[in-house]
């Protein structure tokens, strides 16, 4: 990829583990603790998308208590564990070579940012927590335009501070709706494949698809 200005990167799944949260108790939720994680997160997913649909926004972290009130009933949970759980998904860990890749991108003078559904306060808190200060140019946030990805809106965000093209950016994401979103907007969208997952039928196949961030590196000489 050629004259590539700025990366940008999700957040959720993609620079933080969301089932970090969960694994920290699982020896109080016992064999169920990684189902339940997975339920949290897709519930917290599905809220986004019915809320920008209804056009009844509630920001991220109201979002992410509404859907955790039903998981915990799904997989009865003691509701003593809510403050716990909401407490540790404000101190989410990032994967392993997130610093690493970070700082060897800063090196190179890309603009670094990330775009999230979060606010800017959680995500903030996260960047903290996981020692990553001073690395991001920007931390951009859905609620600059009150909806959340895959709006439109909410990819025009750094072309509006950057003043760039849409070909100038690389986006990487480990949500396959996420880059779909990124990849039909007009992002060199970049799939975070985990988990050797099966990418959705969105109308977008990703420009390149990577085990973990590390890999970026390789693809940008």
């Amino acid at each position: 990829m050629k004259n590539i200005k700025a990366i940008i990167f999700d957040a959720y799944g993609t620079l933080f583990d969301v089932n970090s949260a969960a694994e920290k108790c699982k020896e109080k939720i016992g064999d169920k603790w990684e189902s339940f994680a997975n339920y949290w997160r897709t519930t917290q997913l599905e809220y986004t998308w019915l809320r920008s649909l209804m056009k009844r926004h509630k920001d991220f972290w109201k979002i992410t208590e509404d859907s955790l009130d039903k998981s915990m009933k799904v997989f009865n949970i003691e509701t003593g564990m809510k403050n716990e759980l909401l407490n540790l998904y404000k101190v989410l860990s990032c994967y392993p070579e997130v610093k690493d890749t970070l700082n060897k991108l800063n090196e190179k003078n890309y603009k670094v940012a990330i775009l999230s559904n979060g606010t800017h306060s959680l995500l903030n808190q996260l960047v903290s927590n996981n020692n990553l200060e001073n690395i991001f140019d920007d931390i951009f946030s859905i609620e600059e335009v009150g909806i959340f990805k895959p709006d439109s809106k909410v990819y025009e965000i750094p072309i509006k501070k950057y003043k760039i093209q849409k070909e100038d950016i690389v986006f990487l994401s480990a949500n396959t709706w996420d880059v779909s979103g990124g990849g039909n907007f007009g992002y060199n969208a970049i799939w975070v494949n985990r988990n050797d997952g099966i990418f959705d039928n969105l109308d977008y196949l990703p420009k390149k698809q990577v085990k973990n961030l590390s890999q970026l590196l390789d693809i940008l000489k």
